[in-house]
């Protein structure tokens, strides 16, 4: 046969030989990795509800999963755990889409304040924060005291921001709501878990690829004004959206979801260095795991499937061999952390119940 650029290309270029060929459980897609981490590393996570399967692995192998954003003292493990303060390493909740994460800094450091402040729940008048509504399950009984608590919670970004090593970042979706007068983004639609739903005062928007990079590298950038070291690890949800506001079929908003999402993350790792991708998606979907892969709901991922995205992320981004034994001597900083994410709380399944 006669010499083409592809003749002298490795297995792994090649679906026969790299998929076809293979058992499902041998489905690797990462070839390499442009750094480690270690066990001392403080790996920070954020994003979609994707993200906490991430830290809860992280965790139950011994790595540092970074709690910044610490329970008051004396608060017990499982009020601690009810009040969603290991749900990620700062009580944000979901963080959906990238421009999400980008107003969440600006908001941290002073460069952006919502007009915004602050919503009722129409069940019992209690107030709650609206960009995480669901954050504090009681609510609060003042303005005043939901005020404070946003101010602890922003400082606490603030030093996990500064002082973390590793940031493990989900892309969720691209629909979102804002607040017309200045953009300020929603983490769910009014009326869903708090205020009211007054389409003169909000709106829907549904984010482009270029959108979703400008945002994502925007928030990189303020990132590393404050922390120049640190390396980040992205990867793209594969649950399923629980609902779309578009006019077409939940299936199609799910497919240009992830098709925008996933080249969003193709952008933003070839654009800055020591950005790495997870391809936890592309090996849910890849179609020799979907069946393995997913639970009944054909939604979210089983343990299964959690477990095989956990064993590639492992075996590439960790040196397992000569990190056992460090692995075994790192210590957790507080009880809570020993009990962070039995659960994992995705924000928008209250649209179903709203």
């Amino acid at each position: 046969m006669a010499e083409n650029p592809y003749s002298s290309l490795p297995d792994h270029r090649f679906w026969r030989k790299a998929v076809t060929s293979l058992p499902p459980f041998a489905l690797d897609p990462i070839i390499r990795t442009p750094f480690k981490i270690s066990p001392q590393d403080k790996v920070a996570t954020g994003g979609s509800c994707f993200a906490q399967e991430i830290a809860m692995g992280l965790q139950a192998s011994g790595f540092h999963y970074y709690l910044a954003e610490q329970p008051p003292a004396g608060m017990s493990a499982d009020e601690a755990l009810r009040r969603n303060y290991s749900m990620y390493s700062c009580r944000y909740g979901n963080l959906y889409t990238t421009a999400q994460l980008l107003q969440l800094i600006e908001r941290a450091y002073g460069r952006f304040t919502p007009q915004l402040d602050h919503w009722n729940r129409p069940e019992d008048g209690r107030v709650v924060d609206p960009f995480r509504p669901r954050i504090e399950p009681d609510g609060y009984a003042t303005v005043d005291e939901m005020r404070a608590d946003r101010e602890r919670h922003l400082a606490a970004v603030r030093h996990m921001l500064e002082t973390m090593d590793v940031f493990v970042f989900t892309f969720g979706h691209t629909e979102t709501w804002r607040h017309k007068p200045d953009g300020a983004i929603l983490q769910l639609a009014p009326g869903v878990a708090g205020g009211a739903w007054d389409p003169s005062v909000y709106e829907f928007y549904n984010m482009t690829v270029s959108e979703v990079v400008r945002d994502f590298m925007a928030a990189v950038d303020r990132i590393r004004e404050v922390n120049p070291k640190v390396r980040i690890v992205l990867s793209v949800s594969p649950v399923g959206i629980i609902a779309t506001y578009e006019d077409r079929h939940v299936i199609e908003s799910n497919c240009a979801v992830k098709a925008i999402l996933r080249a969003a993350a193709d952008e933003v790792v070839r654009a800055r260095p020591n950005i790495a991708y997870l391809p936890s998606y592309d090996l849910a979907t890849v179609s020799p795991n979907v069946a393995m892969f997913y639970r009944e709901d054909t939604r979210r991922i089983n343990p299964y499937g959690v477990d095989r995205a956990m064993r590639v992320f492992f075996d590439h981004f960790t040196d397992r061999r000569k990190e056992q034994d460090a692995v075994k001597a790192v210590k957790i900083d507080v009880a809570a952390e020993a009990e962070s994410n039995s659960r994992v709380v995705c924000d928008e399944e209250a649209i179903e119940s709203a």
